[in-house]
């Protein structure tokens, strides 16, 4: 069975980018966005991003950007992946993949089994695709938000070679996702943290942990 590809996305401290990086994360996540808890400035996302430089692939998230924070959030954090976590259509996810010169990871909601149907669009222009549960309506946020979906809505569907799973998952239900959708990679944010924002290097420990062993 392959090795499950782990990312540790919202972190914001060297500590826990550490405590991520230490437990073998494939990927480790940065959010550029002011409304969320997990926010980084350019200033501190550029520290952060050198300090995980070479150890694992540094992934900044982004909602809805424009052209000029494309340049900007590219030019600090040398990203090797841009997350795409709005309602960016698959013609905008083309063009932001050719602008930066970065492989894209698009995020797309999920809460029922019709929207799945967006992905194959989607797979035609993102190099992978981040399956997440549909916010709350009203929510500030496009995801982290510490809640899943059903994820029966995957039995039977063949999905893109790489496809990520998230939302609301923790050390103790990652192995039940992995072996109930099939899939081999998976995101944690809110599942790793003590209140939103808080990441704690204990649980992200024994989430990397509880995924491998699923492997």
């Amino acid at each position: 069975m392959a090795e499950v590809y782990v990312k540790i996305c919202g972190l914001s401290t060297e500590a826990t980018l550490d405590a991520a990086l230490d437990a073998g994360a494939d990927l480790v996540g940065f959010v550029h966005f002011p409304k969320s808890p997990r926010h980084v400035s350019l200033e501190k996302g550029r520290s952060l991003a050198g300090r995980a430089r070479g150890r694992a692939q540094r992934v900044v998230l982004l909602v809805d950007p424009n052209d000029a924070l494309l340049a900007a959030v590219t030019d600090a954090l040398d990203p090797d992946w841009i997350q795409l976590h709005g309602k960016e259509s698959p013609q905008r996810v083309a063009e932001i993949r050719a602008r930066t010169g970065r492989p894209v990871l698009k995020a797309v909601g999920v809460a029922a089994a019709a929207d799945l149907a967006a992905l194959a669009d989607y797979a035609e222009v993102a190099d992978r695709l981040l399956l997440d549960a549909k916010p709350p309506p009203g929510a500030d946020l496009p995801g982290g938000n510490g809640r899943s979906f059903d994820w029966d809505i995957l039995r039977g569907v063949v999905l893109p070679a790489g496809t990520m799973l998230s939302g609301g998952l923790d050390a103790e239900n990652v192995g039940t996702a992995l072996s109930r959708t099939g899939l081999a990679a998976v995101d944690v944010s809110s599942g790793v943290e003590i209140r939103p924002g808080e990441k704690d290097p204990a649980r992200i420990t024994a989430f990397v942990a509880a995924a491998r062993r699923r492997a």
